[in-house]
């Protein structure tokens, strides 16, 4: 029987429920899902340029484990590029490390400044 996956931490989710290619040229409704944990390791090591096992510590996890989700998200990133698909953002074994609020309709979670109305972007 396998392990349940250990949760991850997660500093900021994206304020955004996806992205969709601009200039579609197919009629496909192909999506590809793409976990929070994948988009907080490719935030961490290509826009944050963390190593691997810095922003492992960051997440909670082993280095071998960040490396597998960073592999993962990266893949899926190339997919939806090569398909021409859209990428939908999807919850996954996350814990969220802010004050974050949840979308009752786009069930994205997100952060807002102290300032601002809670609502969705």
């Amino acid at each position: 029987m396998a392990r349940d996956k250990k949760d991850r931490l997660v500093k900021r989710s994206p304020g955004f429920s996806g992205f969709k290619p601009f200039g579609m040229q197919t009629a496909s409704r192909a999506e590809v899902l793409f976990l929070l944990e994948e988009y907080e390791a490719i935030r961490l090591c290509d826009y944050d340029l963390l190593t691997h096992e810095d922003a492992a510590r960051l997440m909670g996890v082993s280095r071998a484990t960040f490396s597998r989700m960073y592999e993962t998200a990266r893949r899926k990133v190339a997919k939806a590029m090569v398909e021409v698909t859209s990428l939908r953002f999807k919850s996954g074994n996350v814990i969220i490390d802010a004050e974050w609020f949840l979308c009752s309709k786009c069930k994205i979670s997100f952060s807002l400044l102290p300032e601002k109305i809670q609502q969705c972007p």
